[in-house]
């Protein structure tokens, strides 16, 4: 089968004349995997159509924050009543208090929350607060952990960086990523002799504490304790980046799954219910430092905006209040149980290939490596063949089913996904599979 993209394309060659690349974003232009991306007419549940008219089983979910599938009827009722009361104000809503109050009772490290636009301005914020609380400068990250596109954290970086081959961004100030120190994920004894040697000088370690952006990553048993005991011993702030996993490994985060009460979070994505949005929070002498209750200047025309609070607080409200029963587990039981078995699935295919693969799966994300080594940091997930992921990717297309467009990316399962829909994914696999035999026989 070969895909129509007709419209597609001239739809890319036309976005190409007005947009950088053709796109707003760089992973969605296909560079990492070759070809013409789909145009999106429109979703449903767990699909979407193209402009020319091709359905795809979609597990994407805009990057994660359609938990409940596209176009919930609960969550779109909710936007069109709130569209006939305005769409923005520059004023305080209850809405925003609403949301920040569900969001700290879900994940109660969250003792106060700030609500911002997009993931990236929830870490630059959170980065500007530790530094001004702990008076240091340095920050530590990991390498593959991608915290979106600000000069500090663009080093070393996932996600489209590295897709695209680019992990340094050209218009970073030297002066800027001399601040920030890199490590490899998974490794406790290296952030250790880093704390011992400018331990002093570090405001905060920012993690994701299930990362995504190098592809689907595990961390280690024990290190994420690891990671919070050097942090307490030496005055640092832990930051855990829930923006993809908050809400997608568990309810409460993958802080909650993993028992680290960290000092700051950034969450994005699900709390927004697919509308733009972003949050930051934490301890509450931590956060009283934000202006105007403190000295520490953040601010939005956009942020808390009543269409973003009213999609994130339906969202959360429906995730979190479906009842357990010993019939009927709950939202995320249900979730995370349904992920498993479409991975199970395609890893049996692929095994009938004899495809050694490392399969990952951290509640409603997973991925998988086009390698036959463990994948445990970003080095080693640089190892996998992307050209074979490439095929599998096109063959996927191919058979109606909608991928992330780079091995170095997660996918995510939504509740809209059906036993059909997971079915007929495991049947493309076979298929897409033995062209990925074909690939490796004549690269």
């Amino acid at each position: 089968m070969t895909l129509n993209l007709e419209k597609s394309a001239k739809a890319f060659g036309e976005a190409k004349q007005f947009i950088p690349g053709g796109v707003n974003s760089p992973v969605r232009s296909f560079r990492g995997v070759g070809g013409i991306p789909p145009f999106i007419a429109k979703a449903e549940g767990s699909k979407i159509i193209d402009i020319d008219g091709n359905e795809y089983i979609d597990y994407v979910g805009s990057w994660g924050p359609m938990i409940l599938g596209h176009a919930h009827p609960a969550v779109t009722e909710a936007l069109q009543k709130a569209l006939y009361n305005g769409t923005s104000y520059g004023a305080p809503t209850l809405l925003e208090t609403e949301l920040a109050k569900l969001i700290n009772e879900l994940v109660p490290s969250m003792e106060l929350v700030r609500m911002v636009n997009s993931g990236t301005e929830a870490t630059m914020s959170v980065l500007r607060l530790a530094r001004a609380f702990t008076k240091r400068n340095k920050i530590v990250k990991f390498a593959g952990c991608y915290h979106g596109h600000h000069d500090s954290l663009l080093v070393k970086a996932g996600s489209g960086a590295t897709t695209l081959g680019v992990p340094d961004s050209p218009g970073v100030p030297d002066s800027i990523a001399g601040n920030t120190v890199t490590v490899n994920f998974n490794d406790a004894d290296e952030l250790r002799r880093v704390f011992e040697e400018i331990g002093q000088d570090i405001a905060a370690v920012i993690i994701e504490p299930v990362p995504g952006n190098m592809g689907l990553v595990i961390p280690k048993q024990g290190y994420l304790r690891e990671v919070r005991n050097i942090t307490e011993q030496y005055g640092a702030l832990l930051i855990f980046d829930e923006v993809m996993c908050g809400f997608r490994v568990a309810l409460g985060g993958a802080q909650s799954v993993y028992g680290i009460r960290p000092d700051l979070t950034c969450f994005g994505k699900v709390i927004g219910g697919g509308l733009p949005v972003g949050a930051y929070g934490g301890r509450r002498d931590i956060m009283e430092y934000i202006s105007p209750a403190g000295p520490v200047y953040q601010a939005g025309t956009l942020s808390g905006n009543p269409l973003a609070m009213t999609a994130g607080i339906t969202t959360l409200k429906l995730i979190s209040e479906i009842p357990e029963t010993p019939k009927q587990p709950d939202f995320f039981q249900k979730l995370t149980a349904k992920t498993k078995t479409l991975c199970n699935g395609i890893q049996a295919e692929a095994e009938k290939y004899n495809l050694k693969l490392q399969f990952h799966q951290a509640g409603s994300m997973f991925g998988m490596f086009f390698t036959d080594k463990p994948v445990y940091d970003y080095e080693s997930a640089k190892q996998s063949d992307v050209g074979a992921f490439n095929t599998y990717f096109h063959a996927m297309l191919e058979e109606g089913i909608y991928l992330a467009p780079s091995q170095f990316e997660a996918s995510f399962m939504s509740a809209s996904h059906s036993d059909e829909d997971i079915e007929a994914t495991i049947i493309a696999s076979g298929k897409a599979f033995a062209k990925v035999v074909k690939y490796n026989q004549v690269k």
